[in-house]
């Protein structure tokens, strides 16, 4: 796979249209050409100690944020006719269809792809577990500021390369 968008979301509670934050990054003839980040208002909007404690975000970084319809304004000519991959795509697409559906949004039939997927596949049990650092370390990518929407987004864009 050489075209596609890596897209990475946290959500601020157990819902999954809470998204917080997205991460793009487009991928051309096997090349990055693009990185998009946002924080994004939360909906609903509260924030649970779980998933701040793994992102790191909370309220008073998303008060000001844009909500999502006008987040997504700007991501959508990134990812046009462009398949989109996820380490986990499960989690990362479910909540594009929750945030979609809670704001009345069309959601169009997205290709998804699964890196998580693909490196139980390609690695089978030669890795401990199959989480993204574990997954990108194994692809020779270091991944540093894991749970930052952006750097898993891109992270996954190296797994996917080498996977997909």
């Amino acid at each position: 796979m050489t075209d596609f968008a890596a897209i990475d979301f946290e959500t601020a509670n157990e819902c999954p249209s809470s998204v917080c934050s997205v991460g793009i990054v487009v991928v051309r003839d096997g090349e990055i050409v693009d990185r998009f980040y946002s924080l994004i208002h939360p909906e609903p909007e509260y924030y649970q100690w779980f998933c701040r404690r793994v992102h790191g975000l909370g309220p008073e970084d998303t008060e000001d944020a844009p909500v999502f319809p006008f987040v997504w304004e700007k991501v959508e000519p990134l990812i046009e006719g462009l398949p989109l991959v996820a380490h986990n795509a499960r989690f990362d697409s479910g909540c594009l269809k929750a945030v979609m559906q809670v704001y009345r949004m069309d959601y169009p039939d997205y290709a998804f792809y699964d890196t998580l997927w693909a490196s139980r596949k390609h690695f089978g049990h030669s890795l401990p577990n199959h989480q993204l650092q574990t997954v990108a370390a194994a692809c020779g990518y270091d991944l540093t500021n894991h749970h930052h929407a952006l750097a898993d987004a891109e992270a996954c864009a190296y797994i996917a390369m080498k996977l997909l």
